[in-house]
């Protein structure tokens, strides 16, 4: 039976998949924020206000879903700007530096991946930092200029190693506990980890005829061969 619908994954780095539902979510979440100029009929849009008409006045604090904080976000013009959130901020960013593995993502922001590098559409003088953090956990290639490319994956790789250790050393054991505090794409490297576990030991008891690829690794591929084509 043919499935309904085919998982489609979420964007590389600051460009976003309209296609996939994980980037769909994730554009949901909110950013701090202030109006610069005054904003018609955008008070119900974002709670302020009870009817259509109703205006946002100059100055106003914002709690800003991204897709529209990036729809209304302009240098020039200054309508809003953009602040942190604060996991994302230095004093996060210490604790990440410290010890990633502490940090219950899942309840600071299920998608903090992918949101952080949405972030870098907007102008922030720690921009720098935020990449340097997490950024290239979201593709591995070149989703900053080369300039910005040295990211060190400071996060990332600090749960990375453990998240593929767990998912190797839990064979047929309810993993409930082990996801919950990963955030989505640490819990989708989880599930394909997962797999290739299952998928191996049916082919070590004869189970199965062969290994092959997973979806994520052969998907992979497609891109850089259309990448080389093109």
């Amino acid at each position: 039976m043919a499935e309904a619908y085919f998982p489609v994954g979420p964007g590389l780095g600051m460009e976003e998949n309209f296609l996939s539902l994980d980037d769909i979510l994730m554009s949901q979440e909110k950013l701090p924020g202030r109006a610069e100029s005054a904003l018609p009929r955008l008070a119900v849009l974002l709670g302020q206000g009870a009817g259509s008409a109703e205006s946002i006045p100059e100055g106003s604090k914002l709690e800003i879903p991204l897709w529209l904080a990036k729809g209304l976000h302009d240098s020039k013009r200054r309508i809003i700007s953009v602040e942190l959130p604060k996991i994302f901020k230095e004093a996060w960013r210490t604790v990440f530096s410290a010890d990633a593995n502490v940090v219950d993502l899942h309840k600071m922001g299920p998608y903090y991946y992918g949101f952080g590098s949405q972030l870098l559409n907007f102008e922030n003088p720690e921009n720098p930092e935020i990449a340097q953090t997490i950024l290239q956990a979201t593709g591995g290639g070149s989703v900053l200029p080369v300039s910005d490319s040295v990211c060190s994956l400071q996060t990332f790789i600090a749960r990375f190693r453990r998240i593929m250790d767990s998912s190797q050393n839990a064979y047929n054991e309810d993993t409930s506990a082990l996801v919950a505090r990963l955030d989505e794409l640490e819990r989708a490297l989880f599930q394909v980890g997962q797999k290739g576990l299952n998928d191996f030991q049916c082919w070590e008891k004869g189970q199965a005829s062969q290994i092959t690829a997973s979806s994520l690794v052969q998907n992979y591929g497609k891109r850089k061969l259309t990448e080389v084509d093109g």
